[in-house]
């Protein structure tokens, strides 16, 4: 599972998803890529999950590259606490994603069988996703 060896703020503010990725929305390692089309917090088990899904497909050919880090907590007040007496403890960490973010990328394996692996990963996730391929210079 990821998670972050440091971080400044123990607990952090929810913050908002609103907009569309601006970075992170293009094919740049691999030959295609998983891109959200809406916006949600994956969390760490999620995204193993997914990448689980799509190395065993391939059978551990290619290369898997994993573009988006849970470096949230989100935290959780024990069951049956009365309110108050301040914010709870970090429980599990998710990453912010964004509609357009390309989440994960693949290389190195045919088309038929890098599509079949970012499906079985997309239904991994909370989201809407779909497969695109690097744009090539024209």
């Amino acid at each position: 599972m990821l998670l972050p060896k440091r971080v400044k703020y123990r607990r952090v503010q929810r913050g908002r998803m609103k907009g569309k990725a601006l970075r992170g929305n293009k094919v740049t390692y691999g030959d295609y890529g998983l891109q959200a089309l809406e916006p949600a917090w994956i969390t760490s088990n999620q995204i193993e999950a997914a990448r689980v899904a799509m190395t065993r497909y391939c059978k551990r050919f290619g290369k898997v590259w994993i573009k988006i880090f849970p470096d949230k907590p989100v935290t959780q007040k024990p069951a049956e606490t009365r309110m108050g007496s301040g914010k709870g403890s970090p429980e599990y960490w998710v990453a912010v994603v964004k509609p357009g973010r390309v989440m994960f990328e693949l290389g190195g394996v045919p088309e038929a069988t890098a599509k079949e692996a970012l499906r079985l990963a997309a239904n991994k996730l909370p989201i809407k996703c779909k497969v695109i391929m690097k744009e090539t210079e024209a």
